[in-house]
């Protein structure tokens, strides 16, 4: 089901925040779900057809990421939101540990309306481009692969975004992509 930006309400976003959906960040589209659903978080896997490499996750609040990862306020609110993802170094190595399964877990609040949107879950959101593993990402809805698109629940559609995937940080490298 595709639903433009404009008409998305609570009640839509409830209802997909556990389900697998498509949706704009400020930079290219991602798939999603909630982070906390395995169920979904290995569907996403066979959707992209992707190996086990980490995901990284959209925080509901740099509360939630000041809780869960070891960083400082100061470099939080330097980065996000923005079209950063941000490696860092979890509290408890078993957080979130089907996202990913090193000491590490990638962290984005993308500067994007529907990012709003999602946080009012408080929940954790998978991010990850929409595309399968090793070809581009996509910038707009038309350029996502029909293999993909048939196999989520919801589609959001914002349009087209800037296409360029977000910037890596580790510490205090960017790292190329």
């Amino acid at each position: 089901m595709i639903i433009q930006l404009e008409e998305v309400t609570d009640s839509i976003i409830s209802k997909i925040s556990n389900k697998i959906f498509i949706y704009p960040t400020d930079t290219i589209y991602g798939i999603g779900s909630n982070a906390k659903n395995i169920k979904n978080a290995e569907r996403i896997r066979k959707i992209k057809g992707r190996d086990n490499k980490p995901f990284s996750i959209i925080a509901p609040s740099i509360q939630y990421i000041l809780k869960n990862c070891k960083v400082n306020k100061d470099t939080l609110k330097k980065y996000l939101p923005g079209p950063y993802t941000l490696i860092l170094k979890k509290k408890d190595k078993n957080f979130l540990k089907h996202i990913s399964d090193t000491e590490y877990i990638g962290i984005r609040i993308p500067k994007h309306p529907f990012t709003k949107l999602l946080q009012k879950t408080k929940k954790p959101i998978i991010t990850t481009s929409v595309n399968l593993s090793g070809k581009k990402p996509a910038s707009s809805i038309k350029e996502i692969n029909n293999e993909i698109l048939n196999q989520v629940d919801f589609i959001i559609d914002a349009g087209k975004l800037s296409g360029n995937p977000s910037i890596i940080i580790k510490g205090r490298k960017k790292i190329e992509r």
